[in-house]
């Protein structure tokens, strides 16, 4: 037996830490928030992201009765965005999250499993790492690359 270690890298910034760009997207995630339709669960997620040609689409979590139909917000943002600019690659994406109170999450919230699938396979398609901000009022934490989340990673060369 061999014992292996995987280890994740992130960076912890102040809003402030951030560049103008990154405030700005990161701005656009939370008014996402606002859009959200969570009758069920009442945690509203908001998603932004920047594409190679400037261009910014939002997205936010759809919730419906029968939950499998339900859509997270990242994944709202990154289909929009290949439906509209398939030739465009996502740059960086950033998520916010509010409580059933309405309040931003102190602490950021993390993409889940099926987001983080998708966000590997929109890095594959373009051959480009994914700067990805997590949003929460206490810090932000950056990623480079949603293998920092995911290292053991199902891709298209396992298939």
């Amino acid at each position: 037996m061999k014992k292996k270690i995987i280890e994740s890298v992130y960076n912890v910034y102040n809003l402030d830490e951030l560049s103008e760009a990154e405030k700005h997207l990161i701005k656009t995630a939370i008014e996402a928030t606002n859009r959200s339709y969570a009758k069920y669960s009442h945690f509203k997620v908001g998603a932004a992201l920047l594409l190679e040609n400037g261009v910014e689409i939002m997205g936010c979590n759809q919730e419906n009765a029968a939950y499998p139909v339900t859509i997270c917000a990242e994944r709202t943002a990154l289909f929009s965005a290949g439906v509209q600019y398939p030739d465009q690659a996502v740059v960086m994406l950033a998520i916010a999250a509010r409580n059933e109170s309405g309040e931003l999450l102190d602490e950021p919230v993390t993409p889940c499993g099926s987001c983080r699938q998708a966000i590997i396979e929109t890095e594959q398609r373009y051959n480009k790492q994914i700067r990805i901000l997590l949003y929460g009022n206490n810090h932000i934490y950056s990623i480079d690359g949603i293998r920092q989340l995911m290292p053991l990673s199902f891709t298209d060369k396992q298939m």
